[in-house]
């Protein structure tokens, strides 16, 4: 225990150490993001944050020696991720290029790795006993998805990496509940190593986490819930919930520029974070609300957890969904306030 507790501490000591010096770094290497029409930032801040995460996660999980299933089917998904979003940072790589190492990374986790879904279930109390080559599709789809949610989402100040930390954490504390220490202590080490990050990302930011860092994160929430719904830890929906703050706002949002003939990967200012910015909320204001949703789905999948009946399981999904509902009212009830007559 001691071992695991110095190993989180150095997870947390080591990224803000980093992230401390990629903050200041303005040298010849230095990663800028300059302002566009999807930002919400007025300035060039640096982008590489993202590496100061997977460096204190790779110090905090060599200093544990825990035993991770599939550790190097694990590692090389999430090393191929890494290094195509860096270079998207670096030189703006086409869509497509991106989406095949994607594609390939989710295929060396979920085949390869052994992570593919042997049962899905993706409400309370059902589950779906399909065939293999289904669950697999499924679970390559998720990947995939996961890991360009998270990128779509990382768009605010503090907003994906506050998501890092309370997600995580939320896992680890479901993986205590479950019995399972290696999973606890890694979901332990990756909130570490994004809460490392997070001070110097917090609004007004003085780094950014960059595709490096966001697609990275996705793929590790992927992880999380494939090893979790694998190992029979707490079900697919249940993890879902923990992310739903992520899954509705970039589900939604897609679907939503889709039926209006946009191009979902182009730049754009359409999520509700985005949007209640555009309102005039400042980002501080939005980013705490954004936390507060997350605690309150982060409770709700406790709950889910700890109350087994599938009635009390239905209605807390069936209020978490009745949030988002309001919530999506509200905004649109803001935006028509606000419109010209």
């Amino acid at each position: 225990m001691t071992r695991v507790a110095l190993s989180i501490v150095l997870a947390f000591v080591a990224s803000a150490a980093l992230a401390r010096f990629l903050s200041r770094y303005r040298g010849r290497f230095a990663l800028l993001d300059l302002p566009n029409a999807r930002s919400l930032h007025s300035g060039a801040t640096p982008r590489s944050g993202g590496l100061a995460i997977l460096a204190g996660l790779a110090a905090g999980l060599l200093a544990t020696g825990l035993h991770v299933p599939g550790l190097g089917w694990v590692a090389a998904p999430l090393v191929m991720v890494a290094t195509v979003s860096f270079a998207d940072d670096v030189w703006r790589l086409p869509v497509w290029l991106r989406l095949l190492v994607h594609v390939l990374a989710a295929l060396g986790l979920v085949d390869w790795g052994g992570y593919a879904l042997e049962s899905l279930h993706l409400l309370p109390g059902w589950e779906w006993q399909a065939p293999h080559g289904v669950l697999m599709a499924f679970s390559l789809l998720l990947t995939v998805w996961l890991i360009n949610l998270y990128n779509f989402m990382d768009g605010m100040d503090g907003f994906a990496g506050g998501m890092a930390v309370i997600g995580f954490g939320t896992f680890a504390l479901l993986g205590f509940l479950a019995h399972a220490p290696v999973f606890t202590c890694v979901a332990l080490l990756v909130a570490a190593a994004a809460g490392g990050f997070l001070p110097f990302n917090f609004p007004p930011a003085r780094l950014f986490m960059g595709d490096v860092g966001s697609g990275s994160l996705g793929l590790l929430v992927a992880l999380f819930l494939l090893w979790a719904e694998r190992q029979g830890l707490f079900p697919l929906w249940l993890g879902l919930l923990v992310f739903s703050p992520f899954v509705v706002d970039a589900t939604w949002t897609v679907i939503r520029r889709a039926v209006h003939g946009s191009r979902p990967w182009q730049a754009h200012r359409g999520h509700f974070y985005q949007r209640l910015v555009g309102l005039g909320w400042s980002h501080r204001r939005v980013v705490l609300w954004e936390y507060g949703l997350m605690l309150k789905c982060s409770l709700l999948a406790v709950a889910g957890f700890c109350f087994t009946e599938t009635g009390v399981q239905g209605l807390l999904l069936g209020w978490a969904a009745a949030v988002y509902l309001v919530l999506v009212a509200y905004v649109n009830v803001l935006e028509r306030r606000r419109a010209p007559t």
